[in-house]
């Protein structure tokens, strides 16, 4: 009978502690596995580490085995990955931050563990996109997340007109990201491409010491701007939000 694929989410930051993101329970059957699938090995075993701290590893680490699933993972590589599930073992992928799959390389191998009937069970921790929408005040019935926006300044200014007409017109939030080190740009071409009534949101570092959340207009946005009162949040995971009017 094969292994069960089990979701597990991790901090939205660097942290000396789980506990006030991640549930007891989750850490506990997080600690009773030898299987892991990961963006990245060394910081899967830091996560271990802290797991550990509270609830005794079922090997120690260097027994341990974490494959690595990242976006230079070959396709043809997945298959590969479900060996350990196939004899039998249950297996924790692990995202670098917040929940597995969701914007997340984790959802090709959710999507093959359907297709070989293999069960997966999501587990409970942080997601920055729906924390966002919780604590944004915009629209949390009709909502969609967007990705990354192009980088070239005309594209992405095409892109951020599209989707506010999609809101104006479907009263939907949209959501979306950007590269930390270019969340200035972002809010920037937010503020010159959208009308001065829609609402933008930033959320940054959401559930860590440094969070902050704000959700203006865009000409709010503008003023805060010009007055050289931008956000900070350099180089901060920041998820933006818009809603037209």
């Amino acid at each position: 009978m094969p292994g069960t694929l089990f979701l597990i989410p991790n901090t939205l930051g660097e942290t000396a502690s789980l506990n006030h993101v991640i549930p007891d329970h989750v850490q506990a059957l997080t600690a009773q596995l030898d299987h892991f699938v990961a963006e990245n090995a060394k910081t899967a075993r830091a996560f271990l580490k802290l797991v550990g701290g509270t609830h005794p590893l079922s090997k120690p680490m260097q027994e341990i085995a974490i494959a690595e699933l990242n976006v230079n993972t070959k396709a043809d590589a997945l298959a590969g990955l479900l060996a350990p599930l196939k004899a039998g073992h249950d297996v924790g992928l692990l995202s670098e931050a917040g929940v597995p799959a969701v914007a997340d390389p984790g959802a090709d191998l959710v999507r093959l563990c359907h297709k070989e009937g293999i069960a997966v069970r999501p587990l409970v921790g942080p997601s920055s996109l729906l924390m966002a929408v919780m604590a944004s005040g915009l629209n949390g019935q009709s909502f969609a997340f967007n990705g990354y926006l192009p980088t070239d300044a005309a594209a992405r200014a095409k892109r951020l007109k599209e989707l506010e007409e999609r809101s104006r017109k479907e009263k939907q939030t949209q959501l979306f990201i950007e590269t930390p080190y270019r969340n200035a740009a972002m809010l920037e071409a937010l503020v010159a491409g959208c009308a001065p009534s829609t609402l933008i949101c930033v959320a940054t570092d959401i559930s860590l010491p440094s969070e902050t959340i704000g959700t203006r207009t865009g000409a709010q946005w503008k003023g805060l701007l010009d007055a050289g009162k931008a956000p900070d949040f350099h180089k901060k995971p920041t998820v933006f939000l818009l809603l037209a009017a």
